[in-house]
């Protein structure tokens, strides 16, 4: 077996199915079985759902009166849906279209039937999938034509994260509710993961990076409780604003992909085979 290691920072239940296909795609490869790499999950960060009775109540008082409703990530749709626990186009006295920034955010939708109804619900997304981000959805948004000062938008999102979306809405002047429906907890240092880390050749290993939040979460352990160092370890990011954090932070390589899984997997087979 290859010293080369590939580590999956999403949280556990995410980073399950992503490892399952990364090592169906590596079987299914041309690599020699001693090129195979050994996979590490290292869940930087743990997604915890609110639960608060009265935020549920919120939310759908809120979105009776809303024009648009944006869920800034699958997590933030499984924790919406997971407190309301309710069909979506019951909650208001009209439909009630959904904007999403990514593929994954759609397949959550569709999951949860959102999409799928016999009047379907309308769902934006930008349509080009290199910009599945803020700036995208807002340039889709736009392509509506509507008169923002008479619109209600409600952003769903965890606690803290990017606020231009919230801000470019607001300076056109929307009337922008923005709803955090789940924290981010970081990787308690005295997790057993973090030992794997320790005992790898970061030299040989990439990263595979997919929050801005958990790279500058990651950036602060490394620096204070490692020897290693970041720079001579490479990171592969779905888009450039996670990127950037992780030259910020020190690595010595970054690769940047089109958004989504298939693109993380192509690429990190072609790493796999330098």
């Amino acid at each position: 077996m290859s010293t080369k290691t590939i580590v999956v920072t999403r949280p556990s239940g995410q980073a399950r199915q992503l490892i399952e296909m990364l090592s169906n795609s590596i079987e299914m490869s041309s690599l020699a079985k001693r090129s195979f790499p050994e996979i590490l999950s290292l869940p930087l960060l743990t997604i915890a759902p609110k639960t608060d009775e009265q935020l549920a109540n919120h939310i759908a008082s809120i979105l009776k009166e809303a024009d648009l409703a944006i869920f800034v990530s699958p997590n933030a749709i499984e924790s919406v849906m997971r407190l309301l626990e309710q069909d979506w186009q019951a909650l208001a006295k009209k439909i009630i279209p959904v904007g999403v920034m990514g593929g994954s955010s759609r397949i959550a939708l569709h999951n949860h039937g959102i999409g799928r109804e016999s009047n379907p619900t309308p769902i934006l997304i930008p349509r080009n999938n290199g910009q599945w981000d803020s700036e995208g959805l807002w340039q889709e948004l736009q392509s509506l034509g509507w008169d923002w000062t008479n619109k209600k938008i409600v952003i769903f999102k965890g606690e803290g994260g990017r606020e231009w979306l919230s801000d470019t809405l607001k300076k056109a002047g929307v009337a922008v509710e923005a709803i955090s429906t789940y924290a981010r907890v970081p990787l308690d240092l005295d997790n057993p993961a973090w030992q794997a880390i320790r005992e790898m050749d970061f030299s040989k290993s990439l990263w595979l990076l997919t929050s801005s939040e958990a790279v500058r979460y990651l950036g602060e352990v490394i620096n204070d409780q490692f020897t290693q160092k970041l720079q001579s370890a490479s990171a592969l990011c779905p888009h450039h604003n996670i990127a950037d954090a992780a030259e910020q932070i020190g690595f010595g390589e970054v690769f940047t992909t089109e958004p989504g899984d298939e693109a993380l997997i192509k690429t990190a087979l072609a790493w796999l085979t330098i």
